[in-house]
């Protein structure tokens, strides 16, 4: 089992919600680009919080690129208090996002999700448009980089007769 696969897998059976995003997203709409991370927008309410930091609490969670000297309590009482957390446990690398630029929180990000198998586990995904969108919001060179393949990808979809019937946030 691939870490990707087993922090997955953690997540589903914990009842976290959440919508995988980023590189793995792409990655699952056909995307040939690689990523060092699982990126998902998790879902904020108290009791999602819980589960979140109580599924991860088994595989030591820490702030990546913080000293393990500096104290760090993985709880819905931290996760509450921030937006954004970049994680590293013995499963891989996770980056917990609250906000995602250009669609919002977990309520508007979900609008923009399907639901695709990764790695073996069935998952919430941020579609084609809803990646393209967000990659056009935030302006980074490595996401505008990324831009021309996702909207090669969603020509190849629309072409395909599997595309997404332009009801983009509609699901």
């Amino acid at each position: 089992m691939t870490g990707l696969e087993a922090l997955l897998k953690t997540l589903g059976e914990a009842g976290v919600q959440f919508v995988v995003i980023g590189g793995v997203a792409m990655y699952a709409h056909g995307s040939t680009r690689l990523t060092r991370d699982l990126d998902i927008c998790y879902e904020r309410s108290p009791a999602n919080l819980e589960r979140l930091a109580r599924a991860l609490s088994e595989y030591h969670p820490r702030l990546r690129g913080v000293s393990d000297s500096v104290a760090f309590c993985l709880d819905g009482r931290a996760l509450s208090r921030g937006m954004n957390f970049t994680l590293s446990t013995d499963l891989g690398d996770i980056d917990l996002i609250g906000e995602v630029p250009g669609l919002g929180q977990h309520p508007q990000v979900e609008l923009w999700a399907t639901t695709v198998e990764v790695e073996g586990t069935l998952c919430r995904v941020l579609s084609l448009r809803g990646l393209i969108q967000s990659k056009r919001a935030s302006g980074r060179p490595r996401d505008l980089e990324a831009l021309r393949e996702l909207e090669a990808l969603a020509d190849l979809e629309q072409g395909s007769g599997d595309a997404e019937s332009g009801t983009y946030g509609e699901e």
